[in-house]
């Protein structure tokens, strides 16, 4: 006898996600951060890196701006007239290339191409760019070395440090912080270099006044690039994490909000103080409860996929109906459905929409039976009257659910149908209610006084609903 084989189980492939396009892992990994990510669900990631790339497509136009204004500055201004007179003008052979350079990375940015070798080049040349530029303004100027080393285009390097603070990752900003003091040491050392131990003071005006390097002003331009960057780095750290934790909570939430009534949900993210087993809060409602009968029949000669593609079909014409007369959904009970109207949310129509909503079910259950559930029929009650909205559970296990006498009597006025031969059953006390707050029958109804219902001491008068 030949086996039968086993087809594979279908396993739904997720898309890849294209960190490793954006981060510099390779170079600089012990500047980062790498068990954060991996931990949330592949979507949330993606929107995480294309986040990412939108922000590394604004400081590319942050760099661009920069070059422009630092070109028109130095077209449209005079030149000064203690400047050197020389041919040689250092400033447009710096930024032409640069500019140039700029232009490349956003048009290669817009490409989705940025591997972490071409963002480290990218800041280097940021640096590059800026101390080169401000050094040449000794050889501009005739001035000796010293001479840059108080100019204040200094202060744009914290330009450069910052715009990578858009990034959800500090080690651009660590990258960039580094490159830059590592910069401005090598600088200052040509300029020690260039003018001798002659050129080193400590007298402040001299300083100030003249060709001169005060190491104690170098040291808090080194030390400030430190700091600036550490702060902004723990800045960016911290708006990772509480990035990463707020998208994992809210997918988390989002996805646990499909397993809760939408008011329910509400009620527990609405709720001013932590929500704890044994809150209650009391309620004037109205308790719906649906039946699907003849269902074990049905179940005990289908398979359990059928069976659940069943109730998938019942729930998806019956759900809606209740929600649209503002309903909740309380719980599922196998084949059943319990909904409660002004439990979570008070309501002066209460009965008034439970009945709606049962003769919408029950209109609804008629097409649906004709539609291929043959054998299968809904029943249905609706009880107003007052209950308690309450938190039951313990610790991490709680569940929102109402708890009275009206309730109790939905349940047994659902399982009463059957012995009345109706579809649909209500007390007087609640029809009359619903009447006066404008409920207006679709279908006859039938007055049955003095009922016995199993479970309810004396009787009942009851209305049958729905024909």
């Amino acid at each position: 006898m030949a086996k039968s084989e086993a087809s594979p189980p279908l396993v739904e492939t997720e898309p890849k996600v294209r960190t490793g396009r954006w981060l510099p892992r390779s170079l600089f990994s012990h500047l980062g951060m790498q068990g954060d990510m991996p931990s949330l669900p592949r979507r949330v990631q993606q929107l995480i890196v294309d986040q990412e790339a939108r922000s590394e497509r604004l400081i590319t136009y942050v760099q661009l701006t920069v070059v422009l204004i630092f070109g028109l500055l130095y077209f449209i201004a005079p030149k000064p007239a203690d400047a050197a007179l020389t041919m040689f003008e250092p400033v447009p052979l710096i930024l032409g290339p640069y500019f140039l350079f700029t232009l490349l990375r956003l048009y290669l940015v817009h490409r989705d191409f940025a591997p972490g070798w071409f963002l480290v080049l990218s800041m280097l040349i940021d640096v590059g760019m800026l101390w080169t530029l401000l050094w040449s303004f000794h050889i501009d100027y005739g001035q000796p070395a010293a001479f840059y080393l108080k100019i204040p285009m200094f202060a744009y390097i914290f330009v450069f440090i910052s715009i990578r603070a858009l990034r959800f990752d500090p080690r651009f900003v660590l990258s960039m912080g580094a490159f830059a003091a590592i910069g401005w040491i090598i600088v200052v050392a040509y300029a020690l270099d260039d003018g001798g131990e002659e050129v080193i003071t400590r007298n402040f005006v001299d300083y100030m006044t003249g060709p001169y390097v005060l190491i104690g002003a170098e040291f808090d331009k080194v030390f400030t690039l430190v700091v600036v960057t550490a702060v902004l780095s723990l800045a960016v750290f911290r708006a990772r994490r509480m990035l990463v934790t707020a998208v994992r909570e809210e997918a988390a939430g989002r996805q646990l909000r499909r397993f809760l009534s939408e008011g329910v949900a509400d009620a527990v993210t609405d709720a001013e103080i932590e929500v704890a087993a044994g809150r209650a809060e009391a309620r004037d409602a109205a308790i719906l409860m649906l039946d699907v009968r003849g269902f074990t029949s049905f179940a005990s000669q289908r398979t359990p996929a059928d069976v659940v593609k069943m109730l998938t079909r019942f729930h998806a014409r019956a759900i809606p109906l209740i929600q649209r007369r503002g309903g909740v959904v309380d719980k599922f009970m196998g084949d059943g459905i319990m909904a409660t109207f002004g439990a979570v949310t008070p309501s002066p129509t209460a009965a008034r929409n439970g009945l709606e909503a049962l003769e919408d079910v029950i209109g609804e259950a008629a097409d649906w039976a004709e539609a291929g559930e043959a054998g299968l029929a809904v029943n249905g009650s609706v009880v107003a009257g007052p209950v308690v909205f309450a938190a039951l559970g313990h610790g991490n296990r709680l569940e929102y659910t109402v708890i009275g006498a009206a309730a109790n009597l939905a349940a047994k006025l659902e399982k009463h149908n059957k012995l009345e031969g109706s579809r649909a059953l209500t007390d007087a006390p609640t029809f009359e209610r619903a009447l006066s707050e404008g409920f207006a029958p679709a279908r006859p109804t039938e007055q049955r006084p003095a009922r016995e219902v199993a479970g309810v001491d004396g009787t009942l008068d009851l209305v049958s609903i729905a024909g």
